[in-house]
């Protein structure tokens, strides 16, 4: 019960300084930093698979971050591009011409419209261009919804991590603090060389469960931020879109 001890800050005047009238050689100072590795060599089997739980947690965190930073810069960049092109293009056949190749949503909106307008049956009646326009709205939302979709993928982990880890976390903290009682209870007194090692792996697995915690929230509203902008960008392609079919059919009923 006495292996933390070299964990512990020793204060002037306490019973643990005055031990054997001095102050023990291997007590670690209070500017020291406290001995993580070390701590969890000595913890409970259950505060150390709780441990490696909450490790495992921050570095899917970290994992996701990694990728999805990548991810959605590449799409925000290119659904950028893509809605400058065709911004600038006077025909639904033009845009779909600039943006032949691309891999970004709105390229793949593009494509389906000029496909739907393809199929457009012969005839410049007002049923066919409202049954166009209908068909090729219900495509760019499909498109739209799958890359939005695609660009969520991870965010279930981070949304696990973020709700589990402070109770895996306490967990541990509960497994402490009953240690340090059934500690109490076998000893029959509550020397802090008695209570030490239980309270302080319950703190050590509290701080794991923050330090996982923490970080998924954050990352999690961050990606989830991204997408929603990325969404409205999506969005406004489907405007442009709508707006050169409009045109299209206009031209097509006028002549």
């Amino acid at each position: 019960m006495r292996r933390v001890l070299a964990f512990l800050p020793v204060l002037p005047g306490t019973a643990l300084a005055q031990e054997g009238g001095a102050t023990s050689p291997a007590l670690t100072p209070l500017h020291a930093p406290v001995p993580v590795v070390e701590m969890l060599q000595a913890a409970h089997w259950v505060v150390q698979v709780v441990s490696l739980l909450l490790g495992l947690g921050l570095f899917a965190v970290v994992t996701v971050l990694v990728f999805k930073l990548g991810e959605l810069w590449l799409a925000g960049h290119r659904l950028r591009l893509s809605l400058a092109a065709v911004a600038r293009a006077g025909t639904l056949a033009e845009a779909g011409m600039i943006l032949r190749g691309r891999r970004c949503p709105g390229a793949a909106m593009a494509e389906a419209a000029v496909e739907e307008v393809a199929l457009m049956p012969p005839g410049p009646s007002a049923a066919v261009s409202a049954g166009v326009k209908e068909r090729v709205r219900a495509r760019l939302e499909r498109v739209a919804g799958r890359a939005t979709a695609r660009l969520r993928r991870g965010t279930g982990v981070l949304a696990t991590v973020a709700a589990t880890a402070p109770f895996i976390g306490l967990f541990g903290t509960v497994w402490g603090i009953m240690s340090s009682f059934l500690a109490i209870s076998a000893e029959g007194t509550t020397n802090l060389a008695v209570v030490a090692p239980g309270i302080a792996e319950a703190l050590l697995v509290t701080g794991f469960g923050l330090v996982a915690a923490i970080p998924a929230v954050i990352v999690y509203n961050a990606v989830q931020r991204r997408v929603a902008a990325l969404r409205q960008g999506m969005a406004d392609m489907a405007v442009v879109i709508e707006v050169l079919l409009s045109r299209d059919l206009d031209r097509r009923a006028g002549a």
